[in-house]
């Protein structure tokens, strides 16, 4: 399986719609929150088709209340609130916005897939049989690089990509 993992896009429309051709060959696209407003959600929906989509709220998610009815309208979309704990197949999963709610329950062991972003610091780490994963902002604002990360379940292999 592919995994695309993005977070941080802060309304970016012009890298996200750079980074679509990549998220479109993924099996299943992460956010870890602060897509911010309702029309970047409504066009990431649309850009990956009808790819599964797994969102958490981040600081900066505005109008939550559009936010949620575009998630239930587009139908691929699962918004998870504050935390999200799911499979994947075989893999467990949890996303948080936050680092240090994220590096604790990696720790925990319980997960084979940890994401998080908020700090918009790129972050690929193993503990144990769990990767924690930060794959930077999609806006490129506070580092200068816009990435998002394709994960290789098969393999086990993190791609990089920048846009």
């Amino acid at each position: 399986m592919k995994i695309a993992i993005l977070s941080d896009t802060h309304d970016n429309v012009a890298a996200l719609t750079r980074a679509l051709p990549g998220l479109q060959a993924a099996d299943v696209v992460l956010h870890c929150g602060d897509v911010c407003s309702p029309f970047t959600l409504k066009r990431l929906a649309a850009g990956v088709g009808n790819t599964p989509v797994h969102l958490v709220w981040g600081n900066n998610d505005g109008d939550r209340r559009m936010l949620a009815e575009i998630a239930a309208q587009a139908g691929h979309v699962h918004l998870h609130g504050e935390f999200a704990d799911f499979a994947l197949g075989d893999l467990r999963v949890a996303m948080s916005h936050y680092p240090e709610v994220a590096r604790a329950v990696a720790a925990s062991g319980q997960y084979g897939l940890v994401c998080y972003g908020h700090d918009h610091h790129a972050h690929e780490e193993r503990l144990g049989a769990t990767l924690l994963l930060n794959p930077g902002e999609l806006a490129g604002v506070l580092t200068g690089r816009a990435t998002w990360v394709l994960l290789d379940t098969t393999t086990g292999k993190t791609h990089w990509h920048t846009v």
